[in-house]
């Protein structure tokens, strides 16, 4: 095991682009320049303990190619620490006061420039997927400048594509939400003039469910979902609340990188993009209503199609990404549900803020739908009961396909990586 030194003159790399850009982070406005510098073992697990601790690792890493796998240390447990040891990383937590590594299990050389990610592990444990800071900033091309917020747990893929598009660009600028401050981001963005904002559907509609007048009041330009199945209402919503900005959605993963990029406010892709060959672009096919992806922005080892574990659905002129494939397919008595399309259908009712939809098992069918939803503040309109909402879905979706249950909560879930499991 090796320390990388702070000094820039032993940097394996010169500063990266964006070096001079502006980060606010804890209410204090640095730039990647003035972050903090840790010595870093190398090769480093590093589990940040706040976001200007992981934003100094990913600059450190820029600067002198150790070998990184960054983390909060809420995704990493013990099981987790002692599987990163026995490969040879050093798992280090960095605070405020440095540095602290532990001595990794089987010492190793260290592979230089490689970035390691953690899935979220939303189909099991989560598995490391091996990048480059390369592969990782998918933006090339001179951008307008824009300060961008960035909400995401870092070391997640969608935290690396916000950090990189500031690391190698000039004039990206970088507001970054901590846990606390997720709740009130808008005030936090309308102080530091964020005009573009990147997040999953879920914390769109937190954001709208809890205070749509202050984000409103937030001068976007550019909007950008993604990490969920993204559905038209969401992208309405965001269009009629905040109409002068761009509403783009991404389909990304640790896997196959950024591969699907929409702008045109309708949810889906084109059908036409299927089996398109065009150099340098992803390939996007389906096989067994299974999305199955071959990227050039693919994690080491992933060349070729690379199944994805999404289920897609074809309707009319649009190919829509409706779930996982392990718990999207409802079997009703013999009948196949995609709960994607029923939580589709509740949250295009003008009352639903949030819903999902799941199976349960049942006497005779086997199993049932059932749902879960958060009803929008009362607009005058009044709030629809069970019997209510159950009467939307009939109008919409075959029988076997309405639920049969319906429960409302009184908070929109959602956990660390801005998803709520939907």
């Amino acid at each position: 095991m090796t320390v990388a030194t702070p000094d820039p003159a032993t940097a394996a790399h010169p500063e990266p682009a964006g070096v001079d850009n502006r980060v606010v982070v804890g209410g204090a406005a640095l730039t990647w320049r003035t972050l903090p510098r840790p010595a870093l073992p190398d090769p480093a697990a590093v589990l940040a303990q706040s976001a200007v601790h992981a934003l100094a690792a990913a600059r450190q890493h820029a600067v002198h190619g150790t070998e990184l796998l960054l983390s909060t240390a809420s995704r990493v447990d013990e099981a987790m620490r002692a599987e990163l040891s026995e490969a040879g990383f050093s798992v280090t937590v960095v605070d405020d006061d440095g540095a602290h590594p532990s001595a990794p299990a089987r010492a190793r050389d260290a592979d230089p420039g490689r970035l390691w990610l953690l899935t979220s592990g939303s189909t099991g444990r989560p598995k490391r997927v091996g990048h480059t800071l390369d592969t990782l900033t998918t933006v090339r091309a001179d951008q307008p400048e824009r300060t961008w917020l960035c909400p995401y747990a870092p070391g997640t893929y969608a935290w690396w594509q916000v950090v990189t598009l500031s690391l190698t660009q000039p004039g990206q600028h970088l507001v970054v939400v901590e846990p606390d401050e997720l709740d009130d981001w808008p005030a936090l963005a309308a102080a530091h003039g964020v005009d573009a904002a990147s997040g999953t559907p879920t914390f769109w509609r937190r954001t709208l469910y809890r205070d749509a007048a202050a984000l409103a009041r937030v001068p976007l330009r550019q909007i950008t979902l993604g990490g969920e199945p993204v559905d038209q209402a969401i992208l309405d919503q965001l269009r009629d609340l905040l109409p002068a900005a761009r509403i783009s959605w991404i389909y990304a993963s640790s896997e196959v990188g950024a591969s699907i990029v929409v702008h045109d406010g309708r949810a889906g892709f084109p059908v036409d993009w299927l089996d398109r060959e065009t150099a340098g672009r992803p390939t996007l096919s389906v096989h067994d209503d299974e999305l199955v992806i071959t990227s050039p922005y693919h994690g080491a080892g992933l060349a070729g199609p690379v199944r994805t574990g999404d289920r897609v659905q074809v309707v009319d002129d649009r190919v829509l990404i409706t779930g996982r494939l392990d718990s999207d397919e409802i079997n009703v008595g013999g009948s196949k549900v995609s709960a994607g399309v029923v939580r589709g259908v509740l949250t295009g009712h003008p009352a639903v803020a949030w819903a999902r939809v799941t199976g349960r098992r049942a006497p005779v069918l086997g199993r049932m739908v059932v749902a879960e939803v958060v009803l929008a503040p009362a607009d005058g309109a009044g709030v629809p009961d069970e019997a209510a909402l159950m009467r939307w879905c009939a109008d919409r979706l075959p029988e076997h396909a309405v639920p049969r249950r319906i429960r409302v909560l009184t908070e929109i879930p959602v956990k660390e990586t801005l998803k709520s499991d939907v």
